[in-house]
């Protein structure tokens, strides 16, 4: 049973870093494509980035150069590095692992930041 796990949110001010942890049972994160959307309130879900088994990640252009996405293969964990934080970026947070043709998510995690 795939079971994840977001951690991490909170109350931040804008400039501030925040880090996400995703911690993982059923699954191995090295071996999966794992990645994080976010939803604000009234919008749709939307892809943050993403970390393909390979190691290569893909972002969105609204985060590039401000977060980083991560895994610890040994703690079968993936991170979200969250930097330079801006007002627009408060949401909830999901993580999400691509299994077997299916998207399998978290409860999610708010973050949310302050002008």
């Amino acid at each position: 049973q795939v079971q994840l796990g977001e951690s991490g949110g909170g109350l931040v001010q804008a400039g501030g870093s925040l880090r996400l942890s995703c911690a993982t049972s059923g699954i191995i994160v090295s071996i999966r494509t794992m990645g994080w959307y976010r939803q604000a309130p009234g919008k749709q879900r939307d892809l943050v980035a993403r970390i393909s088994s390979g190691g290569s990640t893909v972002y969105a252009d609204s985060v590039k150069g401000r977060f980083t996405i991560s895994r610890d293969n040994a703690k079968n964990t993936v991170y979200l590095q969250m930097n330079s934080l801006k007002p627009e970026d408060t949401a909830v947070y999901y993580c999400t692992a691509f299994v077997g043709g299916m998207n399998y998510w978290g409860k999610g995690t708010l973050v949310t930041v302050s002008s």
